[in-house]
């Protein structure tokens, strides 16, 4: 049998208008925007299978929306009230456990909850709860940050980000810092093993064996650490790491290196050996900017994957169980890309000021 013939659509100045404008939507309201365009191709003369081909759609769905707008015309194109349960919060509900949320603090304490907020505002606490997920409010929570105020952190941004983002050629460039203080902690009982339901066990309490320091390198290219264990960490400590770079780098290559501004790499000593090995150039980052230095990201490697859970009864064998897991991550080495240009960075912190500067404080 011959398919049926396909409705003829002719279109009012004003519904085209509309049409045009709910077609044009990008951010919300995409299914009214899909009908609307099926419409004003369907306008144009199109078959259904056409519309379909060139919309990604099915023939249907195309000749289901021409249809209804024949029939009803744009009343046709919006979603009809479904069936349930009506609503039993209002907007201006909504609306208050809003404000409530971002301006103000209950009397007892220095945020909401969803139970102190729920009896304010004469809701339950479950519906408080739905609000705040829907809005991706979080009054228990707070995080931690900190601007720079370094002069020269423009200049210094944009240096070690270059160093990231276009390496000098001949050259291998490492992040360098130390992760000082890191105890051999003890539990004063044994760990007990994970089971089926039941999570491992530590004690919350420990025994202290001492500390290590641990300089570390890491090559950017390959992601491959170089790592140096102390006792302590003073200049001293730091001239032997940079002897080291010295030794493990070949000779023919420049070595850049990315670090903060500790007072331990400024002394008279280390300038001294610096200006002996022209071919050491350093790059410092910004004070109070430890986030720019890659060397961070592997220490938070270390500090999840092997110290946090880590139980060492002595000094000696924390520093063997450091060597082993540097040993086994340069076996696989996986480097982490710097994508960040300087610019998004501080277009990134200027609004963050902008933020800080409208909130009156």
């Amino acid at each position: 049998m011959p398919s049926p013939r396909a409705v003829e659509l002719l279109l009012g100045d004003e519904e085209r208008e509309q049409l045009e404008a709910w077609a044009r939507r990008r951010k919300s309201a995409q299914a009214l925007a899909q009908r609307s365009r099926i419409v004003l191709a369907a306008a144009t003369g199109k078959s259904n299978s056409q519309i379909a081909a060139e919309m990604g759609i099915t023939r249907g769905m195309a000749a289901k929306w021409r249809s209804r707008f024949a029939e009803q015309r744009l009343d046709g194109l919006l979603d009809e009230p479904r069936p349930g349960r009506p609503r039993t919060i209002s907007d201006a509900q909504v609306e208050e456990v809003i404000v409530r949320t971002l301006e103000t603090t209950p009397k007892d304490a220095t945020h909401w909850s969803t139970r102190s907020l729920a009896a304010q505002v004469g809701l339950s606490q479950s519906a408080v709860s739905r609000i705040w997920r829907a809005f991706g409010l979080q009054p228990h929570r707070q995080e931690t940050w900190k601007l720079s105020r370094d002069p020269q952190f423009v200049a210094k941004v944009r240096d070690v980000v270059g160093v990231y983002l276009d390496p000098p050629e001949r050259a291998v460039v490492l992040c360098v810092d130390v992760k000082s203080q890191i105890q051999a902690l003890d539990r004063t009982a044994p760990i007990l093993p994970m089971l089926p339901g039941t999570p491992a066990r530590a004690t919350h309490d420990y025994k202290r064996s001492g500390t290590s320091s641990l300089y570390a390198a890491l090559d950017i290219s390959s992601g491959k650490v170089i790592g140096s264990l102390h006792a302590r960490h003073r200049a001293v400590e730091f001239k032997k790491f940079l002897q080291r770079l010295d030794h493990e780098v070949p000779d023919e290559l420049e070595i850049h290196l990315v670090l903060d501004n500790a007072s331990t790499h400024k002394t008279a000593a280390i300038k001294s050996w610096l200006a002996a090995h022209p071919r050491f150039v350093l790059h410092f980052t910004p004070t109070s900017s430890s986030w720019l230095n890659l060397v961070e990201r592997w220490f938070a490697e270390l500090t999840t994957k092997k110290l946090r859970r880590g139980s060492h009864s002595s000094v000696r064998q924390l520093n063997a169980d450091i060597r082993d897991w540097i040993t086994t991550w340069n076996d696989n080495p996986r480097p982490f890309v710097w994508t960040k240009t300087a610019d998004e960075i501080l277009e990134s912190i200027a609004r963050y000021c902008k933020r800080i500067n409208d909130s009156g404080h």
